[in-house]
């Protein structure tokens, strides 16, 4: 691969690396006892940290040509993921015991494009997914799409319709771009992931919310980065790399490159800590994933657009 020479570029390509190389260096503190169950009693925080570096690690794998260097550390990382989910029989436990739950076949969509198969899985989701009882339960409108996307990446029916769906979220309505506060900002966020499917699908987005966010998404980044709300930055950096033609904003690029801790993990919000490796993976994992996610979509699009 060529360096990139685009200044939001080389912020991006060590901030990319070195949270990932974090993340790899790490794995064993997000490991699952091997007693657990489907009812995940006092485990469903890292139940869900192996779900995000599970969709870190799909991202990083679709960068490929970008970043050659990190995929066998994905491939490790996913292999890591796989076996604490016991090569899927803890998705299907859970589903199976939890019929309304969602959150195994949104995990699973993460893993199986990438060749992680369970079939008792795919049957069992697929029976549950027609149920009235599941598509009933009360849920936020981005969570909607959540799995409705999840259902389209597995090739499963649903009755979804997109558009309705989009409609109901905040960001469907193009509010007054002053009343997102914090809440609202991660629900737009993940509208938008949803609908792209973690910017593998920028055409999904409908042409009048990619306008309202190219025309906003500046102001947004302005103000969380004066407030050093990393976590938040990074989130909508994502959101920009998920979009038709993103901007790649430098000063956010930059200001979250210059945030980020000497061994490779990002805050939450302001100034990285000095604390041990583990008490930083409890509190960071997340920011680092969405760091690490965000720079590997946003230098794969700008690769791509290149060629």
């Amino acid at each position: 691969m060529n360096t990139p020479t685009a200044p939001w570029a080389q912020a991006a390509l060590p901030l990319t690396r070195g949270a990932f190389g974090w993340l790899h260096r790490n794995r064993q503190l997000a490991a699952l006892p091997s007693d657990i169950t489907g009812d995940l009693k006092g485990h469903s925080k890292t139940y869900k940290v192996i779900g995000e570096l599970s969709l870190t690690c799909h991202i990083m794998t679709l960068a490929g040509a970008v970043l050659p260097s990190e995929q066998a550390r994905a491939q490790q990382l996913l292999d890591f993921c796989w076996e604490q989910l016991g090569h899927g029989d803890l998705l299907y436990e859970r589903q199976l015991r939890h019929t309304l739950v969602t959150d195994p076949v949104e995990l699973y969509a993460h893993l199986a494009p990438l060749g992680y198969r369970h079939s008792k899985l795919e049957k069992l989701a697929a029976h549950c997914h027609r149920l009235q009882g599941v598509h009933a339960v009360e849920q936020y409108p981005n969570r909607r799409l959540a799995v409705a996307n999840a259902l389209r990446v597995l090739q499963l029916p649903t009755p979804h319709d997109w558009n309705t769906l989009t409609r109901r979220t905040w960001l469907g309505h193009t509010p007054e771009p002053w009343t997102l506060d914090w809440d609202a900002a991660y629900c737009l966020t993940h509208t938008v992931y949803h609908l792209t499917d973690w910017g593998s699908r920028p055409q999904h987005i409908p042409p009048h919310l990619a306008d309202y966010l190219h025309r906003w998404l500046p102001v947004w980044l302005d103000a969380w980065t004066e407030t050093r709300h990393w976590d938040l930055v990074a989130e909508l950096l994502l959101v920009d790399a998920c979009l038709p033609e993103p901007r790649c904003p430098l000063a956010a690029w930059q200001a979250l490159a210059d945030s980020r801790h000497t061994t490779g993990y990002l805050p939450c919000e302001g100034n990285p800590e000095p604390q041990d490796e583990a008490e930083a993976f409890g509190r960071y994992q997340h920011t680092t994933c969405v760091t690490a996610s965000a720079g590997a979509l946003a230098l794969r699009r700008a690769h791509d657009a290149r060629h």
